[in-house]
């Protein structure tokens, strides 16, 4: 499965779309052909006892489609993701934009309890800078981090994201993060509980494993709206 992700930051950290561009925002998410699911990301507040990376972005969606060539026509020339660049959206006319095309990767979680009510919270993490041999980094992780991501308390989905090459012609800059993670609970407090409990400690371990790399890592707790498909996806074991 493929993802597209589109991520708008705001100059000013306390901005925030007005019910009538968030509605509109989802009108043309749902109207774009082909998408399989679909997540709308706004800011949310969860603290981690290591990483405090400032302000979430104003805006970020998450749209999967299962074929690259419908997710090009989505946001190529006559693609309905267009659409977000119009004049009846002011506060995302005056964000910074950023897109990136990538491959999706679901990892098994164990969580079987009842859904909370409200909108969930996924933890977005994105990669700057490059490994000294990718292969050798992503199959430590797959084998390691991302399993260990999978026995945090109550978590419902994990995902990891690899890079693609695409083509589009949406009007805001290209990035290249060679990978993306996010994790996915029923709250902000669920999110937070995991943060600080005993498998943050595992996982801060396990980073001191990793292949060379040089770069960072960025988190922001996003509230998470799934405005197409299913709210959560469950994966079996491997």
């Amino acid at each position: 499965m493929f993802s597209l992700f589109l991520t708008f930051t705001h100059p000013d950290p306390a901005a925030r779309l007005s019910a009538a561009e968030y509605d509109r925002v989802t009108e043309i998410v749902r109207s774009v052909p082909n998408v399989s699911r679909a997540h709308i990301f706004t800011p949310e507040i969860a603290r981690d006892r290591y990483f405090d990376d400032g302000p979430s972005p104003l805006l970020t969606l998450q749209v999967y489609f299962t074929r690259l060539d419908l997710l090009e026509a989505a946001i190529g020339e006559g693609g309905g993701f267009h659409s977000l660049f119009a004049a009846d959206l002011p506060t995302l006319q005056a964000a910074a934009g950023e897109q990136q095309v990538m491959w999706t990767r679901a990892f098994t979680t164990p969580s079987t309890s009842a859904y909370e009510q409200g909108l969930p919270c996924s933890y977005l993490v994105h990669y700057p800078g490059q490994p000294e041999v990718l292969n050798d980094w992503l199959r430590y992780y797959f084998a390691n981090h991302a399993r260990i991501m999978g026995y945090f308390p109550s978590v419902r989905e994990v995902e990891v994201f690899t890079r693609v090459d695409w083509v589009g012609t949406l009007p805001m800059a290209r990035v290249e993060y060679f990978q993306r993670n996010k994790i996915v609970f029923d709250s902000a407090a669920a999110l937070e509980a995991a943060l600080n409990s005993d498998v943050r400690e595992e996982m801060k371990a396990d980073r001191a494993q990793f292949p060379p790399f040089s770069g960072t890592n960025i988190h922001f707790p996003m509230a998470t709206d799934t405005v197409v498909g299913p709210r959560f996806v469950p994966v079996a074991p491997r």
